[in-house]
Parts: C-alpha cells; structure tokens; sequence
C-alpha cells in the first residue's frame, strides 16, 4: 500500500487521503481504508479536503448556537418523535444505545440515566419527508446557512471517499455513489457540557452510550477534548480510547455498509466516556464539542 498508512493513534490506523484527491494512489487508498474498516471499524483520514479554516467556522458557529439561553435553542425543537431528526435536543432527553428490541430489556435500558449532552440535527433543504427544523434566522444570523453550506461540504467529502471504498474493493469507481439519488443525510451539532469526572467514571451518568451507527458512513470532527472510545474487536466488552489526531476526521462504518460488504467491513460499537488525564482542580471533565456527519441508507 506504499506510503498511504502513516500511522496509528490507539487501534485505529491513519491513511493519508492525498493519494486519491491528486489521482497518484487511489486503489492503494481504498484499500487502506478497506483494512482498517475491517479492522476496528474506524480509520483517521488526514489530508482528507475539508477545509481546516471551514471545519473551525464550523466549530465557532456550534458554540455560538449552544451558548444561546435555553428559550432561544428551544425555538428549534426536536419533535418528541425520535424518528424525526432534526432540531435541538436539550440535555437529558437522548439516549443513545444499540439495538435493543426486548420489551423487559427496553424498559431496563429507560431507567438508566439518559445522555448528557445537547445536539442540533440539520438536513438537506427541501426534505418532504425529514424537513429541517431552523432557529429563526433573526436569533442567529448566519447559522442556519452556515449549517447549510457545511453539511453539502461533507455531502462532497463522503462521496470522494465511497469512490475510493469501491476502488479498494476493485469495483467501478462511481459503484457506491452511482446507487444513490438524494442527500438524506444528517449533520449534527454536539455538545456535551461540564461535568464531574467521578459521575461519568462511575456511570452515573453517560455523555453517548455505547451503540453502532446505524447507516453507511459517519464523517466525525472532534476538538482537542477527547472522549471517544472504541470496542476492542480482539475483547469484546472492553473499549480503548480513540484520541484526537491533529488535521484528521475520524471515518467510521455504520450497520448498512457492514451488511452491504457482506459483514467484510466492521461496524463496530462505540461510546463518548471521560476524556483521560483532563481534570479540572474541581474535579470537573472539561465540556467537549463535535460534529458527526452521516451518510444514510436510504438514497443519498
């Protein structure tokens, strides 16, 4: 694969995206994305072609929405419908897990403390059957277009590394993204606030439980905090840390791309827990903020 893997962070490979944006090593690409899919489920990607100062924007314009009084976010809301993914969620009122479809084990799992953190979800504009829900644009001027202009950035970004899965796997280039007519996709906004270290530790409280992404792929965005951890695949039921790795986006697979392999990709489960080492003197685990963008199963 020549000199497309760089690196390690944790268990998660690094692979240099450059090869396949100037045409020089694009199979070898695919394929190292391929491997490290296989592998954990998850693959860094540096020099991937979204913009640095684009992702930073992004990043400015999440905290700008999640410092709004609790009023303003709320003239967003998220309808009570958890299959209607759009809008604000205030703290507390997600949980998210993996499958769970056993009545008893249902209501065990709603009796566990919910997800502390807040999230705004936006689509593609003109979505009959997911149609955004926006902050007027009087509240915060510039957000709904910012959110706008970086979820068809993303939309881009996705498409470029589906054409390199379908290299690596040897097929047609335009394989994937030939099959897919519409962007229904989600951005989404996170937020996960301050909290004691010795409740997340503990789990008396939960920043994500630990679930699989239900679609193709997630594009994630993380700042410097940290959090996220990843199921070991050689010992199941232990997690390992994947850290933030300076000008990466973390790529993940979700449950639709894992069947459609033929379960040759891995999705594998995942949760966002306390950040190692970062401690404030109160105690407190600093707030984290990230931005996961996901392809869907549907027509994209």
């Amino acid at each position: 694969m020549g000199n497309v893997k760089v690196g390690e962070a944790g268990l998660v490979n690094v692979v240099d995206f450059a090869h396949f944006l100037d045409g020089t090593n694009g199979k070898d690409v695919g394929e190292a994305i391929i491997a490290s899919l296989r592998e954990t489920g998850f693959v860094y990607l540096v020099n991937h072609g979204l913009p640095e100062e684009k992702i930073k924007d992004m990043f400015g314009w999440s905290k700008r929405f999640f410092s709004q009084p609790m009023e303003t976010k709320m003239l967003a809301p998220h309808p009570p419908s958890g299959t209607h993914h759009r809008g604000y969620s205030a703290p507390g009122k997600e949980k998210v897990v993996h499958h769970i479809y056993d009545p008893d084990e249902l209501a065990q799992n709603r009796a566990k403390a919910p997800d502390v953190k807040e999230s705004y979800e936006i689509g593609r504009e003109h979505d009959d059957a997911m149609p955004n829900i926006l902050l007027p644009d009087s509240v915060l001027p510039g957000f709904n277009e910012a959110c706008l202009d970086f979820f068809w950035t993303c939309y881009e970004i996705e498409k470029t590394i589906l054409r390199a899965l379908a290299l690596g796997f040897g097929l047609a280039e335009d394989y994937f993204v030939k099959v897919h007519t519409a962007p229904d996709n989600q951005l989404r906004l996170l937020h996960y606030p301050s909290v004691p270290v010795q409740q997340l530790q503990n789990d008396e409280i939960i920043r994500i439980g630990a679930h699989s992404d239900f679609g193709i792929l997630t594009l994630l965005m993380q700042d410097d905090v940290g959090g996220l951890e990843v199921e070991d695949p050689k010992n199941p039921g232990h997690f390992q840390s994947v850290p933030p790795v300076e000008g990466a986006i973390i790529v993940n697979a979700g449950d639709f791309l894992m069947r459609w392999s033929n379960d040759y990709i891995r999705s594998t489960i995942h949760r966002v827990r306390a950040p190692p080492n970062l401690t404030t003197s109160d105690g407190m685990t600093p707030e984290r903020y990230s931005m996961p963008y996901v392809r869907s199963s549907g027509s994209i």
